[in-house]
């Protein structure tokens, strides 16, 4: 008698495992059960510092994007015909300067960021603009509906061969810069913790 129960509850529990394992891993829990969902484990170290690399190029900025991610909001600088020869400097700072000029160009949230590819935002034998920013005005095509940590966007100009833009972000948080064939890639984290 003893075993035949202990063999049914065995079964129940086998059977009760069965049952929740084959619950799709998108399905919305029944009302009042909690959820079982896990955070995202997201990268960590990337620290708020400034990240440089002096490289440059004459090939020309073309283009501004941006990405939300589960773990960061992305940037990317466009410059075809660069390869991996473009340089930046990026890096949190109390006000946006324009160079040339010294004007503060204000950027909305919590912290910016300027970011300075070393890249022209136009043609080096016409002149001709190449990307569309209007210096001061938010970057033409983004819109940050949405994003966790990105808030504003300006375009502060191109002066004497480098490109500069201000990101304002939620609060200062970490940060990474990438250098791809044709383009620069910054990550903004979400948070210090390494959850998203």
């Amino acid at each position: 008698m003893v075993r035949i129960r202990t063999a049914c509850a065995t079964l129940a529990l086998v059977g009760a495992t069965v049952g929740v394992a084959s619950i799709p891993a998108g399905a919305a829990p029944a009302a009042g059960a909690q959820s079982t969902t896990r955070a995202t484990a997201c990268p960590t170290g990337w620290g708020s510092l400034a990240k440089t690399d002096t490289g440059a190029t004459v090939a020309p900025l073309t283009n501004v994007r941006t990405g939300r991610h589960t773990c960061f909001d992305r940037m990317v600088l466009d410059v075809p015909g660069a390869g991996s020869g473009v340089g930046y400097r990026v890096q949190y700072v109390d006000r946006l300067y324009q160079d040339g000029s010294g004007r503060q160009i204000a950027v909305a949230g919590g912290a910016v960021i300027e970011v300075r590819v070393f890249a022209p935002a136009y043609d080096p034998e016409t002149g001709a603009a190449t990307y569309p920013g209007r210096v001061a005005r938010p970057l033409p095509g983004v819109d940050l509906t949405g994003y966790r940590t990105f808030r504003d966007t300006r375009f502060a100009g191109s002066f004497e061969g480098e490109t500069q833009i201000g990101l304002g972000v939620r609060a200062r948080l970490p940060f990474r810069v990438q250098q791809l064939d044709d383009r620069v890639i910054v990550d903004v984290a979400h948070s210090w913790t390494a959850t998203g």
